[in-house]
């Protein structure tokens, strides 16, 4: 069951604009020996899951298909505040999404596939493994 965001509360709000603003997330899978496994992640929030791509052979797919708890924040302030943490568990997906969801991920995008002299298709052939993280908990402050 997906989680709520209650945008009636300040962290709710933080937790709404993070979640439309931020660029970067780091999606914390865990290792067949029970170490975490953090890693820098492009995202997309449809109100249900966060969106991953990924290489078809990266560590956190095989982590993933191991033990499908998962975790995703954001860097905090400087000042250890603006914390928003995720935890669930997290698929890997064998459809891609609807073109929707793509059109929207790809818009927050496109700036950084620019950056990196890529195209959407580039993305797409380099990072095929769709990964779909559904938050059971939301925490921060």
């Amino acid at each position: 069951m997906a989680i709520t965001i209650d945008t009636s509360t300040e962290f709710g709000k933080q937790v709404q604009r993070r979640l439309a603003d931020e660029q970067i997330g780091w999606l914390t899978t865990v290792r067949p020996d029970g170490m975490p496994q953090p890693a820098p992640v492009w995202f997309h929030w449809d109100g249900e899951t966060l969106l991953v791509f990924s290489e078809p052979t990266s560590l956190k797919v095989r982590n993933l298909t191991a033990t499908p708890k998962a975790s995703l924040h954001f860097n905090c302030g400087d000042d250890g505040e603006d914390v928003v943490v995720f935890t669930g568990e997290a698929t890997i997906s064998t459809t891609l999404p609807s073109q929707e969801r793509l059109d929207a991920y790809f818009q927050k995008y496109d700036a950084g596939i620019k950056q990196l002299n890529m195209t959407r298709e580039g993305i797409m052939d380099t990072y095929s493994t769709v990964i779909l993280l559904t938050p059971a908990r939301v925490t921060g402050h």
